[in-house]
């Protein structure tokens, strides 16, 4: 038998325990003291709703469960193979946020500002900064479509980031509708843009040159490539660069409002910017969506955006929500 835990996951010693507790503890405190409340859901969700999740390549990376007894023997004796499991892993704590929000709403206030501490799954292939189970620590607020959302979970975040001694980030910051808004704009066609948000997404690992490549890779027309191309070496590409490209000038006024008024909590403490190639993995998001970078290791430490679309799913209204994960 083996003695060393499955490849992606961690037994932790008796000190390394006290650090992460220690590190958990100051994020639930700042936390807390932010008017957040904590919730707890199950790890196992039903399959269709984690199927349904709209969460981007998340869903490849589904932990799946089993059916048991003799619905699994019916199933392999159907040769329905698709349909061997009925429960999976959470991959994230939003999903199950979401369905907890549509099960228990007329007992939460609203808008409900709410904190998971918890662990998740992914099927990865464990590498460096990649681990099968790890911790992430959510704050969202449920039942409110005001930008002020956005402020107060950047701001909280970035609370609990320097409680815990973490003062070397930049928080970086978009809106997937301006994105989307500047893709169509130099050509590219709306069903095609979630691929090329995939590439755009490694502006900064593979330079404009690299994103044109790819691009090529995947077929899309040369002249197109070209436009996007020559959008790219606009610099700096600002929020009034991006403001051609917009067809709606409310977006563009919200993200500025966000900035600035995050940027004067910051205190000078770190920096809060727009990053036009920011697209998130997730597709739940719909609007907002920002993350925090790490200048001293080189890596993304926080996450998240608005999902407005995603409680909707189970009870077919709309309710906005936004949410910020370390």
């Amino acid at each position: 038998m083996k003695i060393t835990p499955v490849k992606g996951t961690n037994d932790y010693l008796p000190q390394e325990m006290r650090l992460r507790d220690y590190l958990q503890s100051s994020i639930l405190e700042t936390y807390l003291a932010c008017g957040f409340e904590r919730i707890s859901t199950p790890i196992i969700e039903d399959a269709e709703n984690l199927d349904k999740s709209d969460g981007g390549e998340n869903l490849n990376l589904i932990f799946k469960v089993m059916k048991r007894g003799d619905k699994l023997t019916k199933a392999l004796e159907a040769q329905k193979f698709d349909q061997l499991s009925d429960m999976g892993l959470r991959y994230d704590l939003t999903l199950p946020l979401c369905r907890y929000y549509a099960n228990n709403r007329s007992h939460l206030a609203t808008p409900f500002k709410v904190i998971q501490m918890d662990r998740v799954y992914r099927a990865e292939q464990p590498q460096k900064g990649r681990l099968r189970e790890f911790v992430q620590c959510d704050i969202d607020i449920v039942g409110s479509s005001s930008s002020a959302c956005e402020i107060e979970l950047i701001d909280t975040t970035a609370q609990a980031l320097l409680a815990i001694g973490i003062k070397n980030f930049r928080i970086k910051i978009n809106d997937k509708r301006i994105l989307k808004d500047i893709l169509l704009k130099v050509g590219f066609a709306p069903e095609s843009l979630d691929s090329v948000c995939i590439t755009f997404d490694k502006l900064d690992k593979i330079g404009p040159e690299g994103v044109a490549c790819e691009l090529a890779g995947k077929g899309f027309e040369a002249a197109v490539i070209e436009r996007f191309g020559q959008m790219l070496q606009q610099t700096p590409f600002t929020l009034e660069v991006a403001r051609q490209y917009c067809s709606d000038p409310v977006y563009i006024e919200t993200l500025q409002q966000i900035i600035d008024s995050t940027s004067k909590l910051a205190e000078g403490r770190y920096e809060v910017v727009y990053d036009k190639s920011l697209v998130r993995g997730q597709g739940y998001y719909t609007g907002t969506v920002f993350e925090v970078e790490s200048t001293e290791f080189g890596s993304s430490i926080a996450g998240g955006g608005r999902y407005d679309n995603l409680v909707g799913k189970f009870i077919g209204e709309d309710v906005p929500a936004v949410g910020f994960s370390i």
